[in-house]
């Protein structure tokens, strides 16, 4: 028989059987429609992953690490110890160098890496919490220093006002929750307002006068109550220093739409008030906290740091001209002594962990389409009992065992492909609706623009229909088999 009449045969056989064909092409719907709708969430998940890093820019940017002044200050008394002190630093989960950095991250550090091929700029780290005195309030708020001019993507996007017109200028860029903080009606009347960093004065000794003034007599009183005049205004504002900043613009931080939406731009760390890089250096030399203090001591003592030398930056964010030069440029980071983090780090564990999800999640829609291709064997084999004398007519007349076994799994793969295609269409369809539900009841009511949770490619579809084919094929291999071996004389027989 020829391929034709063997397909017409398959054909003829699924519409005389046409309820037990769609009850078993169904069970293979679902179970394609279940690895599909599986697998496009967790490849959606991914996807939506990879762009939100891409929407942050965080493919082009390197965080590089120097010496902290922990570091210098441990580094003299601990030699010869078993444990190496840069492994202790603290740098957080997120920031954590590839390698221990051996050199002190400096301006003359930072001169020499911005000479480095393909490197865009070099934004030292400098993250301050201040007292911070604006509009009639006093806050307690982050606060960080930004080269001038800054070409990092955080500092492209204003609600009012524009970016700090110079390094050495006394200017700074808030951020929207600071103007709402500070009770700004708007961003644009924090534009042209004065903040003020507040601190305790200090001596020519470098420390408060709080600490080095004797106590001063307590006024003559009776049970509290004064017995002389005293002046009722309050004088603790004396005892404060202030830097006074005018506010030139108010950042858009948060993107408001696609995949990056509510997050904050670059590897830059957060903060409200950004102020010229040398405004915030100074200021944090000249007002260190108590550990800090101890730390500089120690880290002279122990002869890390001479007494006409400062400490460097902990660490600085490095913008690539291209994506493609980011290894270069850690390699020679490497080389230079200095230790850097790239989310690039974390991509491939990412790409296995979410591997791991879409293959567990494929696992169990394939039990789904596995319970299937039992329906298919059991459709293939109730065939056989129907048309054994069918069967052995054919035989008689010549059939070969090769195209019995054909017809069956011509049938087999019809109901394979048929259940395949729908199923895919199926899952598709459900990706829809479920994208569309989760923005009405989740996205919608916070505000969020509308992202696609389940991604459906090309390869999937064509690889869930495929997987549906040689699935519905290898159930009818014992069935085929069985109808080949039927004997033709007691086939004839049959009633």
């Amino acid at each position: 028989m020829s391929f034709f009449d063997l397909l017409q045969l398959a054909f003829r056989n699924l519409r005389q059987a046409k309820l037990r064909v769609l009850l078993t092409t169904m069970g293979v719907i679902v179970g394609v429609a279940v690895i599909v709708t599986m697998v496009s969430f967790g490849l959606g998940l991914q996807q939506n992953m990879l762009a939100r890093f891409g929407a942050l820019d965080l493919f082009n940017e390197i965080t590089v690490f120097g010496r902290s002044l922990t570091n210098l200050a441990t580094a003299g008394f601990n030699r010869g110890q078993g444990r190496n002190d840069e492994s202790g630093e603290r740098r957080g989960p997120r920031f954590k160098p590839d390698k221990n950095p051996t050199r002190i991250l400096d301006d003359a550090a930072i001169t020499e890496i911005g000479k480095i091929q393909g490197v865009a700029y070099v934004q030292p780290t400098i993250s301050l919490y201040v007292y911070t005195r604006a509009n009639g309030h006093v806050r307690f708020e982050p606060a960080s220093g930004a080269s001038v001019p800054n070409g990092s993507s955080r500092f492209k996007t204003f609600l009012a006002g524009g970016m700090i017109s110079s390094p050495d200028a006394d200017e700074a860029v808030v951020t929207d929750t600071f103007t709402e903080d500070f009770g700004f009606e708007k961003p644009a009347d924090a534009v042209g307002q004065t903040i003020e960093f507040l601190a305790p004065s200090t001596n020519a000794n470098g420390k408060s006068k709080n600490e080095t003034s004797p106590p001063e007599e307590a006024p003559a009183n009776f049970f509290g109550i004064p017995l002389d005049e005293q002046d009722s205004s309050d004088t603790s504002q004396t005892d404060l220093v202030a830097r006074k900043f005018r506010i030139v613009g108010v950042l858009d931080l948060h993107l408001k739409e696609g995949p990056g939406q509510g997050g904050m731009v670059g590897l830059l760390p957060g903060a409200a008030i950004y102020v010229p890089v040398r405004a915030a250096r100074q200021w944090s030399l000249e007002h260190r906290g108590p550990m800090s203090q101890v730390a500089l001591a120690l880290a002279r003592r122990s002869g890390s740091l001479n007494e006409t030398e400062a400490e460097g930056y902990d660490a600085a964010v490095i913008r690539v001209n291209d994506p493609v030069a980011l290894t270069d440029v850690r390699k020679r980071l490497t080389d230079l002594g200095f230790g850097s983090f790239s989310i690039v780090d974390q991509i491939e564990q990412i790409k296995t962990v979410f591997l791991i999800i879409d293959s567990a999640l494929g696992l169990l829609g394939g039990i789904s389409l596995l319970v299937a291709s039992f329906g298919i064997a059991n459709t293939m084999i109730m065939s056989i009992l129907e048309r054994t004398r069918e069967i052995g007519i054919m035989k008689a007349i010549g059939a070969e065992d090769r195209e019995i076994k054909l017809i069956f799994f011509f049938e087999a793969a019809v109901i394979g492909a048929l259940g395949g295609v729908i199923g895919v269409l199926a899952g598709w369809g459900m990706d829809g609706l479920a994208n569309r539900l989760a923005y009405r009841f989740i996205l919608k009511p916070q505000g969020a623009s509308y992202i696609d949770f389940f991604s459906l490619p090309p390869w999937l579809s064509a690889s869930a229909i495929a997987f549906a084919l040689v699935v519905s094929i290898l159930a009818a291999l014992y069935p085929a088999a069985r109808a080949a071996r039927i004997d033709p004389v007691r086939a004839l027989r049959h009633d």
